[in-house]
């Protein structure tokens, strides 16, 4: 508590009678012990030529919102809001950068998915144009650069073991060749590849060890039974048959979604199985080197046309998923930002409100001799202390809301899309980018106080100690 005594401040320019009420109100107690709270700061202020004493400004700006517990803690988490958002916002997109470099690891760069025309979001668009068999893959083969050619049945089958089921797409390939595809291939242990069994099948990590689950679906040696849909080759009727295979590999995770989703049966027993008659469905092709994809690529579709024919490199769907996951970091941190400016209106209107709260407390520090730029500070420091606050409690609610949202991001998809048990992003935060909120959520909040401060700064004591 500050004790003033009679006669230790005299007001400069008024006379002591109009320190008095004007009789129409009484005198407001609370108003005179804020404003005395003030009075030795005001008197500093002329004992050292005018010169500010930040640490008392700050001091008073600190009551000053603990006077005003909820309105300030309201403020305070408008600020944390939207800065926790852009932060937690710039970590995960830190993180997915990082996880498609990764990505791009796992893969083949020297791969091309090729498929038979026009394919988008959506799948194919229309009937296949350009039928594959074994004359299009010689072809194909025979062209410059070119290394090997590793064609593909496509199908689903439904995998009952055990009473448990799961839904699983088909690779009906050599499946000695997936380490083409995915050169980080391992098997788990106990794991064979038969390329010429039958009744041999290899399932990939999410197939065997499905999400969500505490126990494994199939283990190495186990026999499930299959379901399947085909087209009869006759009538064209959809028709359903099962067929028990042996589970003689479980691959570990790729980081490939197309392989760690799917289960590999050969090609001969996918042929069978689906009656394709001998046309694949699509087919990897493998260059010499990286360095050589788009000369092969422009290869391919100058024989077939682009149009009857789609060529997808794994590098471009990791580029168009970083682009489409770019844009929509984009959106969201615009959407923070917003946040941030309405913060910005809540400090204004915290201030606003507080000035007029204070028109005695004001009026009463101008006449004792406080000058304008005293006013002016006490108020900016209050806008400047709720930025330091709310910025600095935003990283601390940016971080952890970074790892909570991480925890539900999907994986990839598309051939050759990343995915699986390896799909888990981990933000990845940049101490600059963290700076740079910090900084931007403090400028923001002085300058919310500006309008407020010059407001207080500008009123005239007589006035404000007659309301």
């Amino acid at each position: 508590m500050i004790i003033l005594r009679k006669g230790d401040f005299k007001p400069m320019g008024l006379r002591e009678d109009s320190l008095k009420s004007d009789g129409n109100s009484a005198p407001n107690p609370k108003s005179r012990l804020k404003a005395a709270r003030a009075v030795p700061a005001a008197s500093r202020i002329r004992k050292k030529n005018g010169s500010k004493n930040f640490k008392q400004i700050f001091v008073l700006s600190f009551d000053a919102l603990k006077e005003r517990k909820a309105r300030s803690a309201l403020t305070i988490l408008m600020v944390v809001v939207g800065g926790g958002l852009m932060i937690a916002i710039n970590g995960m997109s830190a993180g997915q950068s990082a996880f498609v470099t990764k990505q791009l690891n796992f893969l083949a760069p020297n791969i091309m998915f090729v498929s038979s025309g026009q394919h988008g979001f959506r799948g194919p668009e229309g009937p296949p144009t350009i039928i594959f068999n074994s004359e299009v893959v010689n072809r194909i083969k025979s062209l410059p650069y070119v290394q090997q050619v590793i064609p593909e049945y496509q199908g689903q089958l439904q995998l009952n073991a055990m009473g448990n089921v799961e839904n699983a797409q088909v690779m009906g390939m050599d499946p000695t060749k997936l380490v083409v595809i995915a050169p980080s291939l391992q098997l788990v242990p106990g794991s064979s590849i038969q390329a010429n069994n039958p009744a041999g099948i290899l399932v990939g990590d999410s197939v065997a060890n499905p999400p969500g689950l505490t126990t494994p679906f199939v283990t190495v040696g186990q026999t499930v039974k299959a379901t399947y849909s085909y087209a009869d080759p006759t009538t064209g009727k959809l028709l359903t048959a099962s067929r028990s295979f042996v589970v003689t590999a479980i691959l570990a995770p790729t980081g490939n979604n197309q392989i760690d989703k799917a289960v590999v049966i050969n090609e001969a027993t996918a042929n069978s199985l689906f009656h394709k008659s001998g046309k694949y469905d699509s087919m990897a092709v493998a260059a010499i080197s990286g360095d050589y994809v788009d000369a092969v690529q422009q290869e391919i579709t100058s024989i077939y046309g682009s149009n009857n024919i789609g060529v997808i490199t794994p590098k471009a769907i990791l580029q168009t998923r970083e682009r489409f996951q770019s844009g929509n970091s984009a959106f969201i941190l615009d959407i923070a930002f917003i946040s941030l400016l309405v913060g910005a209106v809540g400090i204004i209107t915290t201030l606003y409100t507080s000035v007029n709260e204070r028109v005695k407390e004001i009026g009463t520090m101008k006449a004792i001799g406080a000058k304008n730029s005293f006013i002016l500070s006490l108020f900016m420091s209050e806008a400047l202390l709720i930025g330091l606050i709310g910025s600095t409690l935003a990283i601390v609610m940016g971080v952890n809301l970074a790892y909570i949202l991480s925890g539900f991001s999907p994986g990839g998809g598309g051939p050759g899309g990343g995915g699986g048990a390896s799909s888990h992003i981990s933000p990845i935060f940049i101490p600059h980018d963290i700076l740079n909120v910090w900084i931007l959520s403090a400028l923001l909040s002085l300058a919310a106080g500006i309008f407020p401060a010059w407001k207080a700064s500008r009123l005239s004591p007589l006035e404000a100690l007659r309301r």
